[in-house]
């Protein structure tokens, strides 16, 4: 792998010493989804997990991380974040609320630190994917050290496809 120029969730992880693994994928092809990447990569789709925001009625902003193969059950999601309902917060906010754009958005090193929920399913393995902060870029870490730094709780979020 060439050298590259390391994002913010890496230089985060790196200065709490917490390992990963990166990746790097072309993105030529448009084909930036969590699934495409998990092939791309050389990884299960369900170790492979995408960031979602959404906010509640009163503007408050969630994060759910959830297995590519997955889409989020905001149900689920409201009552983890325990908030009547929830929803996901217009693509065009993305950028300026988390500082990551769509396909990059990783759970580490958002403009602040939100609540956070990484769907309990990560526990069934000793490594996820999540992104790095950049289309074209993955990182591979323990869920619960990942948990454990972004201050996240396990729960059911999500529902298969």
């Amino acid at each position: 792998m060439s050298e590259i120029k390391k994002t913010n969730a890496m230089r985060l992880l790196d200065q709490a010493h917490i390992s990963y693994q990166y990746y790097e994928y072309e993105t030529v092809d448009g084909k930036i989804d969590a699934v495409s990447v998990a092939r791309k990569i050389g990884q299960e789709p369900e170790q492979v997990f995408k960031t979602l925001v959404t906010q509640s009625s009163a503007r408050e902003h969630f994060v759910f991380v959830i297995p590519s193969v997955c889409e989020l059950d905001l149900k689920l999601a409201a009552k983890a974040a325990k908030q009547k309902s929830i929803e996901m917060i217009p693509q065009k906010q993305l950028l300026s609320t988390t500082g990551y754009i769509h396909g990059g958005c990783s759970p580490i090193g958002m403009k602040k630190l939100f609540p956070t929920f990484i769907d309990e399913t990560a526990l069934l393995y000793d490594k996820i994917c999540v992104s790095a902060g950049k289309v074209g870029l993955n990182l591979c870490l323990s869920p619960r050290e990942l948990a454990s730094f972004v201050q996240a709780e396990f729960a059911q979020t999500a529902r298969f496809l």
